[in-house]
C-alpha cells in the first residue's frame, strides 16, 4: 500500500473512532512499519493544512485525532449549540496543575503544596480521564504516584508537557539578575 493510500485509510479509521487513536495500534492494526505510519501521518497533515480544510490533525502524546479546525469552530457551535461541558471546579484545576507540573506525585506532596485534602479532586481527575496512577513510590507505605494522560494533553490542546506554560515563579527566577558579592 502506498503512503497516500495508508494516509486515507488512517483518515477513514480516525472519523469513524471520533477520539484519539494510539499511533502503535494503529501502526499494528494496519500490519505498516512506524517509518510508513509516520509518513501517512504527516501526509495526511500536510494536505489538511495545505488545502485549509475544515478539519486537522492533532497529536497528543502517542495518540492522534481528526478535530474541527480552530477558527472554523465558531460556525459549528452556532449550528450545533452544543451543551457546554462541565468545568472542572477550583481546587481540581489546582490538583491537576500540580500533578501536571511535579509529576509523578502523590496525594501527599499534591497536598502538602495545596495546604489542603485532595482526596475528592485526585478520585474526580481519575474518573475523567485526565490523571492515572503510574507506579508507586518506593517509601515506607509505598503511596500511588499520579501522572498526567493524553487526555489531559488533549483537553488542554497540547501536544507534550513540554508545552505547559513556566509556572510564575520559575518566570520570576530567571529574570532576577544573579547577586553578585
Amino acid at each position: 500500500m502506498d503512503i497516500n493510500e495508508l494516509a486515507h485509510v488512517i483518515e477513514a479509521i480516525l472519523f469513524v473512532a471520533g477520539e484519539p487513536v494510539d499511533v502503535n495500534e494503529l501502526r499494528r492494526a494496519l500490519e505498516v512499519s512506524e517509518d510508513e505510519t509516520f509518513q501517512a501521518i504527516d501526509a495526511l497533515d500536510s494536505d489538511y493544512s495545505y488545502h485549509r480544510r475544515g478539519i486537522c490533525l492533532k497529536r497528543f502524546g502517542h495518540h492522534i485525532q481528526l478535530s474541527t479546525r480552530a477558527e472554523y469552530a465558531p460556525y459549528v457551535e452556532r449550528l450545533l449549540q452544543p451543551i457546554q461541558k462541565q468545568s472542572l471546579s477550583q481546587s481540581a484545576m489546582e490538583t491537576l496543575a500540580v500533578v501536571a507540573y511535579r509529576q509523578p506525585v502523590t496525594k501527599l506532596e499534591i497536598e502538602a503544596v495545596r495546604g489542603v485534602k485532595c482526596d475528592y479532586s485526585v478520585q474526580s481527575l481519575v474518573n475523567k480521564g485526565l490523571i492515572i496512577e503510574v507506579g508507586r513510590k518506593e517509601t515506607l507505605g509505598r503511596p500511588i504516584l499520579y501522572g498526567t494522560t493524553d487526555t489531559f494533553l488533549s483537553h488542554f490542546g497540547l501536544s507534550s508537557l513540554e508545552e505547559l506554560p513556566k509556572p510564575p515563579e520559575t518566570e520570576e527566577a530567571e529574570k532576577a539578575e544573579p547577586l553578585v558579592p
